[in-house]
């Protein structure tokens, strides 16, 4: 009988995309990947995320929760990965005894090799160089079939105060272009019809091993690949937001309107703290610079309450920016001070509570503003990507171009015709509810 393998992946895109290639990985040795792990499963592998504390705790619960499985018998082995694995292996070893192996970033393409130390009797922990992560090869997709994260680099060059994604995962480095490029044919000859850019910094791709800017050159390529409808880019450095890139997602129809930009601040001091590249006036130029070139583009952005040094008038600076710049969509994080980074010893820590209170004015605050947007969207046509049939209100789900998948808000509505996932129909709205739109689909 094969040996069955679960997953639980936790965090950001990135690290989903890195279970994708383990999964693949651990099918390819014969294995079968099983979906709910509280059914039963030979081996859980926990990818971890370490970003904020937050996100530790909630590794270190799922961590604990499969230990509980591992006593009741549910579970034989336990294998953890990920960001927290690459950070607190000795925490992790010491303080849970139930894990069996703690793999570093680097080991996740001998996760195989792992699994069978451990069923057979052993105990691992691996622990090399982060460049060794595999950045290519197949993947086991756990998003819907039509669309799919493209990674198109690893690792990050910024250093921000606050961060400390460097420390775990290494230097920026980008993926050959044609590499990229045939990962989206494979994807997209399984039925893939979004296509979402994502890196730590997606913007720098190619700088390492090109020495300039490719992300728009890489788009005019996947462009060119039939049956893509959309590609989206996450993750984008406002200082590097070209006009090159700019007239490019202006100009070319596959790239919709819409761009992540994490701008974390508004306050110059702040930003400088921050470590930032640009002030408050660069990035109100490069928003000025889009909105101008692409009328109606939905801009996302988040940013950081409670950052060592920010009085109210650093917090007022920020909330005034928020008023006045109007986003599509925006988070808001809590300052999460991390061991080895800048902000961590930097004076002027801001009481947790009142962090929070900040972050809670300012997503109240977005609230207003995302209802308002999306309200003015009433009485109007646009293209939405269908996500999936309800029979029972015999209606559909999608997204607009404006909306990313597993984020965003979504458009419920109707259609005379049948419809399948991927599909893009226009959709005339008439309605708004709390979690998006409503519409109908135009015959």
């Amino acid at each position: 009988m094969a040996i069955k393998v679960g997953c639980i992946s936790l965090g950001c895109p990135k690290n989903q995309v890195n279970a994708e290639r383990m999964l693949a990985a651990v099918e390819a040795a014969g294995m079968r990947v099983v979906e709910n792990v509280y059914h039963g499963a030979d081996v859980v592998v926990v990818n971890t995320c370490a970003f904020i504390d937050d996100a530790k705790k909630e590794a270190v619960e799922s961590i604990l929760e499969m230990a509980a499985l591992k006593d009741e018998g549910l579970v034989r082995k336990i294998v953890v990965t990920g960001c927290l694995a690459q950070g607190y292996r000795d925490e992790i070893v010491k303080e849970i005894p139930e894990v069996d192996a703690v793999l570093g970033l680097g080991a996740k393409g001998d996760i195989v090799r792992g699994i069978e130390e451990v069923l057979a009797g052993g105990r691992c922990a691996q622990f090399p160089d982060v460049n060794r992560l595999p950045l290519s090869g197949p993947r086991k997709l756990t998003t819907p079939e039509h669309w799919a994260y493209l990674q198109i680099a690893e690792g990050c060059s910024n250093h921000c105060a606050y961060c400390k994604i460097p420390a775990l995962r290494g230097e920026f480095r980008s993926r050959e272009m044609e590499d990229v490029l045939a990962e989206a044919r494979t994807l997209v000859d399984g039925g893939v019809r979004e296509l979402v850019l994502i890196a730590q910094d997606t913007t720098r791709f190619g700088w390492d091993i090109y020495h300039q800017y490719c992300l728009p050159e890489l788009l005019r390529k996947l462009c060119k690949i039939d049956k893509i409808r959309w590609i989206r880019l996450l993750y984008c450095y406002p200082d590097e937001v070209t006009d090159e890139l700019v007239d490019m997602i202006a100009s070319e129809p596959k790239v919709v309107k819409y761009i992540d930009l994490p701008l974390q601040h508004a306050d110059d001091r702040i930003l400088k703290a921050m470590g930032r590249r640009g002030m408050q006036a660069d990035i109100r130029r490069v928003l000025t610079k889009l909105r101008a070139k692409i009328p109606g583009i939905a801009i996302r952005t988040t940013f950081i309450s409670g950052f060592p040094g920010e009085d109210e008038a650093a917090f007022e600076a920020l909330s005034g920016f928020i008023e006045e710049q109007r986003f599509a969509h925006m988070g808001v994080f809590t300052f999460s001070p991390q061991e080895g980074t800048p902000a961590y010893a930097m004076p002027g820590r801001v009481e947790p509570e009142v962090a929070q209170r900040r972050a809670e004015i300012l997503m109240q605050q977005q609230a207003e503003i995302a209802a308002q947007l999306q309200n003015e969207r009433i009485g109007h046509e646009i293209a939405v990507m269908v996500e999936e049939y309800d029979p029972y209100t015999d209606s559909y789900t999608g997204r607009s171009s404006a909306d990313t998948p597993e984020i965003d808000n979504y458009v419920t509505f109707t259609s005379a015709r049948n419809l399948q996932a991927g599909d893009v129909t226009n959709v005339e709205i008439f309605g708004v509810r709390e979690d998006g739109l409503l519409g109908r689909a135009k015959p």
